[in-house]
């Protein structure tokens, strides 16, 4: 494909994901706007943390200040409720200290009982003391107490809608009055079932009441209150509406709606000439959050009671009795806070149409939205195929940029709210689809040297390679390198025990974990024959750790077999059991083969030890063999037991070889014990102390009876004693096979 033809593909993949990222904004999609809306809300969250968009409180500003029944109150006053008496006392007090109005965030739906009737089933059936009780009943009476005070002041009394039960208990206030005559039930505002509203003894004394019923969105965060809701025909006004109407002397109220499918839907509550608040259609109000919880200045309910509330709150102020406690269960999750006090709601609601700080969903919104993704995708679409890698990423940073800037602008400035995840999520699908096909674009000549070169080397390390071609050549070399051999034992009798495809499901199902352990460690895989395996690190790539690597695959290989071999068992197939050989030298690695067939593999006199290494596994009854120079090179990561002195075939000097027992943070006591023992015995084998060699490999046999090395070395002791040792003799064990 010519870079034009990828080019003008590019544009049309690119446009038709914009295209499939608009559809969501023109019509719904089960499972994917729900998703786009969660992130659409996590987005508006994170922006009203960063923008509060309502004012921090001047002098100059009506102060609102949050009477708070705390633990601290609860604790002094005792557990809630309290008795009536304790309330009219706190409004007395509030009063008295010149507060412009006291909204109770408080339901009162209940009777309280009165203590009279509590006295009067404790005593006698006495005329005189029951017309005394009769008396003085009134008087104890706490709803009446309460009621009293209600009147004549500036108080808000508190109650709550029910979406979904019927029950209705107390009195509701005065629906709220309309300057223009509305059919309410034209209005797309879903209708309340039931109530539960103040007593009615106090609602015919106080001023007015709101109702405080918040519903959170479907993520169980509040960003959004209602302030008007209706039923039976008439509309109430919210505890924030009625808090604010009883502050100004505000009489009556309008409304601007817009027709819609013939249903009237609310745009706007007017509470007069110069006060428009935004609401959306089911009359709930962006919540404008001046910040965290704790914004604006609390007093303990207990200091209202018990010094002088004038000292904590300003003349004039409004004042919220609500409760941060946590049993009171009025703590809600917002996007300030997941644990946002509900009667802290109301004051920022109160503040914001005080302020005239809002947050406005416009009703063009959804255009505009549809609009940025659109041209954000569109213009990205069409200039990204035709950019560099990095200039496509500082394009799409850019307009990313610009559609932040451009909307927190609006948010900050103007209080307007308009979606931000999905024009970005357009911008980073688009950046990260160019980006992605001008990598496979450009990349050809990387991919012409893999396939030039994968067939030597394992794709891990030709994608290494791939990044600095001109580090690599394949000429013959003299270096150190670490090889391994592994193979299946008994492998013979295995594949006799099975028939062909059995057998070959065996293998692969052996093979696969093998590379992948092998491939995990940065070995080369060299070649399978039958059941072998063969590998080596160091080359092509240089590993200075090869032998530390090559020691942690052959472990790793034989934990991956025990594993194998359980499940094998549990299918009825044969257990397998891998010896594995390990050793470094010097080795010639390259490019060796015909014309006909090649490969990259190593040779030398260390390969050959290694495949003798392996071989002998079995012999020593260990899974493991590794030369001595691999033990030398990886230092002390490794808990070695010495397994022989051995002479091997083909070798003159004898060749210590050993055994990795364990890594070395695996160490114990108990396993240095009996490796120092060991050492005391070998010892003695080797100067020809026949008699002291034979106790100590007996104590070990005892006492480890697992380690077949042990009972070997007790044969080789009776066989020295048929066939003493030559008087030079140097301790090492001449092997003639392999």
């Amino acid at each position: 494909m010519s870079p034009a033809r990828s080019r003008r593909f590019a544009t049309a993949l690119g446009g038709l994901l914009v295209a499939l990222l608009a559809l969501p904004q023109v019509t719904g999609i089960p499972g994917v706007t729900p998703a786009l809306d969660r992130v659409e809300r996590l987005v508006y969250d994170l922006r009203m943390q960063a923008h509060p968009p309502a004012r921090e409180a001047t002098e100059a500003e009506v102060p609102i200040v949050i009477v708070d029944i705390d633990e601290a109150s609860l604790e002094r006053e005792g557990q809630w409720p309290w008795p009536r008496r304790r309330i009219a006392e706190l409004v007395e007090r509030l009063d008295a200290a010149g507060v412009g109005v006291i909204a109770l965030d408080i339901l009162f739906a209940e009777a309280e009982r009165n203590p009279v009737e509590a006295v009067r089933e404790h005593l006698p059936e006495d005329a005189a003391l029951q017309a005394r009780l009769d008396r003085l009943a009134p008087e104890l009476d706490g709803d009446h107490r309460l009621a009293r005070v209600l009147e004549d002041r500036e108080v808000v009394l508190g109650y709550v809608f029910h979406a979904r039960e019927r029950s209705r208990s107390g009195a509701l206030p005065e629906p709220l009055p309309l300057a223009e005559p509305l059919a309410v039930e034209t209005l797309a505002l879903p209708p309340a079932s039931g109530y539960s509203a103040p007593l009615p003894v106090l609602r015919e004394t106080a001023a007015t009441a709101g109702f405080f019923s918040l519903i959170p969105d479907a993520d169980g965060t509040l960003r959004r209150a209602p302030l008007l809701a209706r039923i039976d025909g008439e509309l109430y006004g919210s505890l924030a509406t009625e808090t604010v109407r009883q502050f100004l002397f505000l009489e009556e109220a309008r409304l601007t709606t817009e027709t819609i499918d013939r249903r009237e839907h609310l745009e706007a509550l007017h509470l007069d000439d110069h006060l428009a608040v935004p609401v959306d259609g089911r009359g709930r109000m962006l919540v404008p959050y001046r910040g965290p919880s704790g914004s604006f200045p609390y007093v303990s309910a207990w200091q209202v009671l018990e010094d002088d509330p004038a000292e904590r709150i300003p003349p004039g102020a409004i004042v919220l009795v609500g409760t941060t406690a946590p049993g009171l269960f009025d703590l809600r999750a917002t996007p300030m806070d997941a644990v946002f006090p509900g009667v802290e709601i109301h004051a920022n609601l109160i503040a914001a149409m005080l302020d005239e700080a809002f947050l406005t969903e416009p009703a063009w919104a959804p255009g505009a939205n549809l609009t940025m993704l659109l041209v954000a995708g569109g213009l990205l679409a069409l200039v990204l195929p035709r950019l560099a890698p990095l200039r496509q990423l500082a394009a799409s940073l850019a307009v990313g940029g610009v559609l932040l800037a451009f909307t927190t602008w609006l948010w900050s400035a103007h209080g307007l709210v308009l979606d931000l995840a999905s024009p970005l999520l357009a911008v980073v699908l688009i950046a990260v689809f160019n980006l992605g096909w001008g990598f496979l674009f450009e990349a050809r000549t990387r991919h012409r040297l893999k396939a030039m070169f994968g067939q030597y080397v394992p794709p891990a390390l030709v994608e290494q390679m791939s990044e600095h071609p001109e580090a690599f050549d394949f000429e013959g070399r003299s270096r150190e390198l670490s090889i391994l051999f592994s193979d299946i034992r008994g492998f013979t009798g295995l594949s006799e025990s099975l028939e062909a495809d059995q057998l070959k499901r065996l293998l692969n199902r052996y093979f696969t974990p093998m590379t992948r352990v092998i491939s995990e460690h940065r070995g080369t895989i060299d070649k399978y024959v039958g059941d072998m395996v063969m590998a080596f690190w160091g080359a092509p790539v240089d590993d200075r750790e090869h032998a530390t690597h090559a020691v942690e695959a052959a472990l790793a290989m034989q934990a991956e077999t025990a594993r194998l071999r359980e499940a094998f068992v549990a299918q009825g197939l044969p257990a397998i059991h891998v010896g594995v050989g390990i050793n470094s030298g010097v080795v010639n690695v390259g490019d060796m083969g015909s014309e006909y067939r090649r490969a990259y593999t190593v040779l030398g006199d260390a390969v050959n030890l290694a495949s003798r290494l392996e071989g002998s596994s079995k012999y020593y009854g260990v899974g493991i063999v590794v030369g001595e120079r691999t033990r030398e090179l990886t230092g002390e990561r490794f808990v070695w037991r010495e397994l022989d002195r051995v002479r091997v075939k083909g070798r003159d000097r004898p060749v210590r070889v050993f055994e990795p027992v364990c890594r070395s943070s695996e160490h114990t006591p108990e396993l240095q014990a009996e490796l120092d023992s060991l050492a005391q015995a070998l010892d003695a084998f080797r100067s020809a102390d026949l008699d002291a060699a034979e106790k100590a490999f007996r104590r070990l046999t005892g006492a480890y009876p697992g380690v077949g090395l042990y009972r070997l070395y007790l044969d080789r002791i009776e066989h020295l004693r048929r066939e003493p040792p030559p008087p030079d003799w140097d301790g090492s064990w001449t092997r003639e096979s392999k």
